[in-house]
């Protein structure tokens, strides 16, 4: 018998960036049965007609690999009644997150510069830090968290970013950048990627998608997914749309069949539904105007823009009100460690009902004093 060597109970060692990275973790279990408004997702499901399409996939249908050509004609043709797309034009994706992943395995590398805002969507980072790229951020200006468009193309100028992430509207803070900005940005460095995350734009309009030309435009990226308005969060599915070359790239990093069959089925049957999407966006967009209306007879500090969020100041302490709103069936999250909002809580926006819940709740705990 080898006599014990301790190198043997060494592991495989990561490479270096994988060990200094901080890693993006969403403390998302045990939320079944409460009023979920703290990952801001659809609220009340999806349409019907997905649980009927999933519930009539046949069992020869599981046993194959997945087919992606009906979904991407249809995203092609039918995706936005203001215009149509090249197939070579559109990614398809196990999510949203899949496909930033994809994008930083594409363009990111070691000591290139990455380029966003902070605070946004906490994913990035740890996506940046794996390829060992080297961040930089504009903050948001003032107590409404206006875009740093100055800065921001000030550092395009400076720093030549391999890649520039714009959340729009941006999530947490709901600053929202017009299209012509952003292709302006675009402009003034056609060797920097601009990759616009809008997840959340259904609930704001002036989505870049409806007009851009990315013939002219070579260097967008735009990401969208029906995690938040069709309820597909647990389905998982993203896309991507871009200028050929770049889908093509993209889709290099990509496994065959990263998305699954149950995915596709139920994507196909939300888009043929879109009025329940819109019906849903309507429902979200008034009750947003009825909590704001709510909370501006009180002196609690909030801000209200795009997306379907909102960010408090509360009276107690943010992990206090968190933990008593959760023993009520709510969930609120959090903004801890976010720079400039650390002791804020954002809350999701659901049905004008739900938000009612949530007002009679919060306004017994935070304002009864």
């Amino acid at each position: 018998m080898n006599e014990f060597n301790p190198l043997n109970n060494l592991l495989p060692k990561p490479r270096e960036a994988i060990i200094n990275m901080r890693s993006y973790s969403a403390p998302l279990e045990n939320r079944r049965n409460l009023l979920r408004l703290d990952f801001n997702e659809n609220t009340l499901g999806p349409s019907p007609c997905v649980f009927e399409a999933i519930k009539a996939i046949k069992l020869d249908e599981i046993s194959i690999y997945p087919e992606y050509n009906l979904l991407k004609k249809f995203l092609s043709d039918k995706y936005l009644e203001s215009r149509k797309f090249d197939n070579e034009e559109i990614g398809i994706f196990n999510g949203a997150d899949a496909a930033i992943n994809a994008i930083f395995n594409t363009f990111g590398e070691k000591d290139q510069i990455f380029l966003t805002t902070d605070p946004t969507f906490g994913y990035y980072s740890p996506c940046s830090e794996m390829r060992g790229m080297k961040k930089i951020t504009c903050s948001y200006i003032g107590k409404h968290f206006l875009f740093p468009i100055q800065e921001f193309e000030e550092k395009i100028i400076k720093h030549n970013p391999k890649l520039i992430f714009i959340c729009n509207p941006n999530n947490p803070t709901g600053t929202v950048l017009s299209a012509q900005e952003i292709i302006q940005l675009a402009n003034i460095n056609q060797n920097s990627l601009i990759v616009v995350d809008e997840l959340y734009e259904k609930f704001n309009g002036d989505s870049l998608l409806e007009l851009i030309n990315f013939e002219n435009n070579k260097n967008i990226v735009i990401i969208q997914s029906l995690s938040k308005t069709a309820g597909l969060a647990g389905l998982r599915i993203g896309f991507t749309f871009g200028h050929r070359s770049l889908i093509q790239y993209i889709n290099k990093v990509t496994g065959p069949y990263d998305v699954n069959s149950f995915a596709v089925t139920a994507t196909l049957a939300a888009l043929n539904d879109k009025s329940y999407v819109e019906n849903y966006v309507l429902e979200v967009k008034k009750a947003r105007e009825w909590i704001l209306n709510k909370f501006k007879s009180t002196t609690i500090r909030t801000h209200f823009s795009g997306g379907n969020y909102f960010l408090i100041w509360p009276n107690k302490n943010p992990k206090i009100l968190i933990d008593q709103m959760r023993e009520k069936g709510i969930l609120i999250r959090s903004m801890e460690n976010k720079k400039d909002i650390g002791n804020s809580i954002r809350v999701s926006i659901g049905t004008q009902e739900q938000m009612s819940f949530f007002w009679d709740n919060y306004k017994a705990l935070d304002l009864s004093n």
